[in-house]
């Protein structure tokens, strides 16, 4: 029996992709995922597919991480509602693929407050229940975007290199209160993301073959619910890119040279 029977999962950005799947995922596995995130009809549509695979309800609340009022009013209700949440997964994000000298200031500070700001606003609205309760788990979606940077990407990366940040911090924090803090760093995912993040088309073409299939990150991300672990990296050989460039970033800035301009 998994150990996530009957537990409450939060998760931000559930209206698709990776969240989509990480809550059908949990529901499987017998918790109760709680669907969060700004559009109600993409909502609906994946608490009814959720509904007749699993038969759990999945209750769904609209969410903008990005607006701290909104937060901490939906997390408030969730409690009320629900008592406990025990993991919360910070999911929501996006990404806006351009240089950094042609970013409108506008999509600058939207990436910071949903991907940053957004996640530790969510995470503040959870943590003090979860540390008086003297348990509790949080993953944070990062990316290897946050330990490597490419161009096209200096803000995005950016905002993950803040949520490492973040997680590596609180991580200590709560190490012996009974909290975990997970960091999922994936590379690309085929998933709506790049809708958005790459409208020229270019970067998925160059990488498609390459991309990471949401339901391998999700069946992942459950293992570490199960059993948590300090982070989760994938795919294995871009962590060793990851790891190398800590250790040697400039030989790997010029070995990566073309690869690291494929958007």
């Amino acid at each position: 029996m998994s150990t996530l029977r009957n537990k409450v999962v939060v998760i931000t950005g559930a209206s698709g992709g990776l969240g989509a799947h990480l809550a059908m995922d949990v529901a499987k596995k017998g918790a109760t995922p709680i669907l969060t995130a700004r559009r109600e009809d993409q909502l609906k549509i994946v608490q009814e597919a959720i509904l007749k695979a699993t038969n759990i309800k999945a209750p769904y609340y609209i969410l903008d991480v990005s607006n701290t009022e909104s937060v901490e009013e939906v997390f408030s209700t969730i409690l009320s509602e629900h008592e406990n949440i025990h993991i919360l997964v910070n999911n929501a994000g996006y990404g806006i693929f351009e240089e950094f000298v042609d970013s409108p200031w506008k999509n600058i500070e939207g990436m910071f407050s949903t991907n940053v700001l957004g996640l530790m606003a969510c995470t503040r609205a959870v943590l003090p229940h979860m540390l008086q309760r003297g348990s509790g788990h949080i993953v944070n979606i990062a990316s290897q975007a946050g330990k490597i940077s490419t161009p096209k990407s200096s803000v995005y990366a950016a905002t993950k290199h803040a949520v490492l940040g973040f997680s590596n911090g609180l991580r200590l924090e709560v190490a012996h209160k009974g909290v975990d803090v997970t960091t999922i760093n994936p590379g690309p995912i085929a998933t709506n993301f790049f809708t958005l993040a790459d409208q020229s088309g270019n970067y998925v073409k160059n990488v498609q073959k390459l991309m990471l299939q949401p339901s391998h990150v999700s069946e992942k991300i459950v293992k570490a619910m199960e059993r948590p672990v300090r982070e989760i990296n994938l795919p294995w050989w871009m962590n060793v890119g990851s790891t190398m460039y800590q250790v040697m970033p400039k030989l790997i800035e010029t070995l990566g040279g073309k690869s690291f301009r494929q958007k």
